[in-house]
């Protein structure tokens, strides 16, 4: 990065933010200046304002109401809707960063639409792939078919293309595994030292940031700042405040790893077993119309017996064996764009394997949800109907919003038994519905926002809501994808206890994850994938 020392200054005046529809606002009174090439990790409980806060600051916020904001805010004197290229942000959610199809013409859109010249602009854009460790890819790569660490890593480019005077980052390394943690993180140091752009970052890994910043800075309740200092002053003098109220710490576990079994992929559980793949080949490519009538006959003349066809469609890995038991929790590991993902989505039947073979057992096919009855289902997953995936198996995909597609919290985790209900044409008990939602509520600390939209939440909010309207049909297997995303300590440590109970009561878990502790302290089995030959076709 070119030597052009930028940093902008940020200030907040009393400001308050107050999300429609809910009780208290999220951000209230807040005063704060940020000197211009400070770096700052903001630090904080779930649901303690820093993402609004971010969003606030980029200027991404928007009144419509007239009675949202209060105070003020500016970048370097001015508004932050008016210092237009100043500030650059990075979200929680890679995807919302990424609006090109192709990752050339995805870096190079934020220069262009600052009109920068265009004989800079390649040249911007190849300096920030290399800063992120994405110029293995070509330019024309399709940004659909990157990972989602790799979409992360690919909106920290377009932000660094700009050459912006604030970076305001978001978990920037929240989905990437150990060694692209230290890269990405390396990268935002080189550049904002290059360029003395000022850096406000939000994250959970504070071991990770804590050494190479200024200044930390915790939210408490409302907004507010409870603690704000150096470093080492803030870490060391606070500790246990922090601890108290659910913020990480350097060498802090909310829970001792459990050690139920060697965690090393041996049999560590007797429950019957549901799910088989043997010598399963992954893909993302879909089969053409023609290729799922084929399957279908297939299927249809094997009966019982499962061994369909292979499809014509490039493999991205192959080889792949596993059972799934009742009871099990199965991690599944590896670096950023290795198809963790992509298995994942295969076993879960919505997407078709090329070739081998993925069966449900009896003990999976026969297994009746609270909305079924005499409904068993078919060996091939794929082949399953709505209301027999429903009552079977959960996902909880790597972006909450996905599966977002109601105007409150209550409305979203209803939603399952709802359309479970319609599916099968049975009754719905609204009594016996109301107290399980509650229950979902209270176990993942939602109670409150029952009311809330679900796109007003914070991550680790939205990813609590994601996993409970999955557990709101009570499936078998739960596949859960990057689950401890966004999470504070406290917040942590109950999805931990929450999955222990599952696992208790015979559901197989199945967790897609860079997260360490949480994989020790659920022990289990686990599955490794290596990089693939070919980057970026999944998304893990």
């Amino acid at each position: 990065m070119e030597a052009t020392p930028r940093g902008a200054r940020i200030e907040l005046n009393n400001f308050s933010w107050h999300h429609p529809g809910r009780p208290e606002p999220v951000i209230s009174g807040l005063n704060l200046t940020i000197n211009p090439g400070e770096k700052v990790l903001l630090l904080g409980t779930s649901g303690a304002g820093k993402s609004t806060l971010l969003h606030a600051i980029a200027g991404v916020l928007h009144d419509d109401d007239g009675e949202s904001a209060g105070g003020t805010i500016t970048i370097n004197g001015q508004a932050p809707a008016e210092a237009r290229g100043t500030a650059g942000m990075m979200q929680q959610d890679p995807e919302s960063s990424i609006v090109m199809a192709t990752v050339g013409n995805d870096v190079a859109f934020g220069p262009e639409n600052l009109r920068v010249p265009r004989e800079e602009i390649w040249g911007r854009v190849t300096e920030a792939l290399t800063a992120v460790g994405l110029n293995n890819l070509p330019l024309d790569h399709s940004s659909s078919a990157l990972s989602g660490g790799q979409k992360q890593r690919l909106g920290l480019a377009g932000i660094l293309s700009m050459h912006p005077g604030a970076m305001i980052l978001d978990e920037p390394t929240a989905n990437l595994d150990p060694a692209g943690v230290r890269e990405v993180r390396d990268s935002i140091l080189s550049a904002a030292e290059a360029t003395g752009a000022t850096l406000l970052v939000v994250e959970h890994r504070v071991s990770i940031w804590a050494p190479h910043m200024d200044r930390i800075i915790v939210l408490g309740a409302g907004g507010t700042i409870t603690h704000d200092g150096a470093p080492d002053t803030v870490l060391t003098e606070a500790r246990q405040d922090l601890i108290d109220a659910g913020v990480w710490v350097p060498n802090y576990v909310p829970r001792a790893p459990q050690t139920g079994s060697d965690n090393q992929g041996g049999e560590a559980v007797t429950g019957e077993a549901l799910l088989r793949a043997e010598n399963l080949s992954i893909t993302r490519a879909q089969p053409t119309p023609k290729q799922r009538r084929a399957r279908r006959r297939t299927i249809k003349h094997l009966g019982d017996t499962p061994a369909p066809a292979p499809i014509d469609l490039p493999v991205l890995r192959s080889g792949i064996n596993l059972t799934l038991h009742a009871g099990e929790h199965l991690s599944v590991l590896g670096p950023n764009g290795a198809g963790k993902s992509t298995l994942a989505l295969t076993l879960a039947g919505l997407l078709t394997a090329p070739d081998g073979t993925l069966t449900a057992t009896d003990a999976l096919c026969n297994h009746h949800g609270d909305g079924e009855r005499e409904n068993s289902a078919h060996w091939d997953i794929p082949t399953w109907t709505p209301a027999q995936m429903l009552s079977r198996i959960g996902y909880v995909f790597q972006e909450p919003e996905y599966q977002f597609i109601r105007g409150t919290v209550r409305e979203e985790l209803e939603l399952g038994p709802r359309r479970l209900a319609a599916l099968t044409r049975n009754p719905l008990n609204e009594d016996n519905l109301a107290a399980r939602t509650n229950e979902l509520a209270t176990h993942l600390r939602l109670n409150h926002l029952l009311d809330a939209n679900p796109f007003t939440l914070s991550g680790g909010e939205k990813r609590r809501l994601s996993v409970a309207s999955a557990l709101a049909t009570a499936p078998k297997i739960l596949i859960l994808d990057e689950p401890t995303f966004g999470q504070d300590a406290r917040t942590w440590a109950e999805l931990v206890d929450l999955i222990r109970e599952l696992l208790a009561g015979g559901t197989a878990i199945i967790s897609i994850t860079h997260d360490e502790d949480y994989t020790a302290a659920l022990g289990g089995n686990h599955i490794t994938l290596e990089t693939t030959a070919t980057p970026g076709k999944e998304n893990a």
